[in-house]
């Protein structure tokens, strides 16, 4: 055998032996955790990049996790809360004011996500430990919109295609299930073999410009999204150590 068999080959033990160990001493399988979370939306009814802060709606979460592995982790989440939206909220550009459309929205979300924990902590008992994630879901909506206030004088002769425009947005329904690919990164500090808190924020990927009930009177060359900043805690739930190995380290 070559030296680089010989690499080759113990690499590979060296890894399966690992593992078994893993398998052996942590035989801890499943989390459940909650928290609160913020529902931050992002479309034509802000001219924030990131987002309306100033209307961002409070909710829960819980989840029930599948661990993979020392760094995969599955894990399925409902989350409930709510998105609003207003232009009157901002006097910069001052026009939002006039065109005051607004809208509001409960949410309900289901999603399963695939999270990768780089450090490979997954079993650890104390320390930080970073993550990232991403997953498909289905939110559920109901959503209010209202243009009431939209003063077309304001805009003189554009005004009259805003308000052409609305009458298309009207007659356009608006979504009430929508598919959601949320993105994101955590981070989470083990208190011990049980217990952990978490904090997050996720990006959510939507495919519809009508999550704020305007499209055409508003910015019709782009869609909306949400986005979500969490905190709670997990615990962890089976035995440990059930087979009274001792960890391998070498």
């Amino acid at each position: 055998m070559s030296r680089n068999q010989t690499a080759i080959a113990y690499f590979i033990f060296s890894n399966l032996l690992y593992q078994i160990t893993q398998a052996q001493t942590n035989t801890i399988q499943y989390e459940i955790g909650a928290g609160l979370t913020s529902f931050i939306y992002q479309g034509d009814l802000t001219p924030s990049s990131i987002g309306s802060f100033r209307t961002m709606r409070p909710g829960i979460y819980i989840h029930g996790s599948k661990i993979l592995g020392s760094s995969f982790f599955l894990r399925t989440q409902l989350a409930i809360g709510g998105l609003r939206g207003n232009d009157a909220t901002y006097d910069n550009p001052e026009y939002r004011q006039q065109r005051n459309f607004n809208f509001r929205s409960p949410v309900i979300e289901l999603s399963q996500q695939l999270a990768w924990n780089p450090l490979g902590k997954n079993h650890a008992d104390k320390g930080f430990s970073p993550y990232v994630f991403a997953g498909v879901g289905i939110s559920f909506l109901k959503i209010k919109r209202d243009w009431s206030n939209f003063n077309a004088e304001y805009f003189g002769a554009l005004g009259e295609d805003v308000a052409a425009r609305l009458v298309v947005d009207a007659a356009h329904s608006v979504p009430k299930i929508i598919p959601v690919i949320p993105v994101g990164l955590g981070v989470r500090y083990n208190l011990s073999s049980r217990w952990a808190v978490n904090a997050e924020s996720a990006y959510r990927v939507v495919f519809t410009d009508y999550l704020d009930g305007f499209s055409q009177a508003a910015n019709p060359d782009k869609n909306d999204h949400y986005h979500t900043i969490s905190a709670g805690a997990i615990y962890r739930i089976g035995k440990k150590n059930t087979l009274a190995c001792p960890v391998l380290r070498y």
